[in-house]
């Protein structure tokens, strides 16, 4: 397993973009929304690891309910599984608590999220590849 990315929700997705810019040299940037879970998604994509902006849709998305509660700044870090099924039922075998099952989220993944309160306060995604993309 290794970091996939780190994902930060913002306000404004362009101006974020535009300020990371600024400091970062970014080899490419991808652009998607992903309907289902409500959130335009950009992702920079450095020389060995990637950052991905997330802004709200709307109102009921739960990145707008995590920029009320604790404004802009890290949402989760995303963790490459090789196996998504097999490592969340090795996860919830040993204790770890899901937030939701496992879904489609951007650029055709595979995904799903371990509580919070299961890893000491940081949201961590589980997120397989789909085969193109390995």
């Amino acid at each position: 397993m290794r970091v996939d990315h780190i994902a930060i929700a913002v306000n404004d997705a362009n101006l974020a973009l535009e300020n990371y810019k600024k400091v970062l040299r970014i080899d490419k940037i991808d652009f998607e929304e992903v309907e289902a879970e409500k959130v335009k998604v950009i992702m920079l994509n450095l020389e060995d690891t990637r950052l991905e902006l997330l802004e709200p849709l709307d109102d009921n998305s739960p990145i707008s309910k995590f920029l009320r509660d604790r404004g802009e700044g890290i949402h989760h870090i995303a963790i490459t599984a090789d196996e998504i099924e097999s490592d969340v039922k090795n996860a919830m075998d040993k204790g770890m608590r899901f937030l939701g099952n496992i879904r489609s989220g951007s650029y055709g993944r595979k995904i799903t999220f371990i509580h919070p309160k299961s890893l000491h306060g940081v949201l961590v995604e589980f997120c397989q590849a789909p085969p193109a993309m390995d």
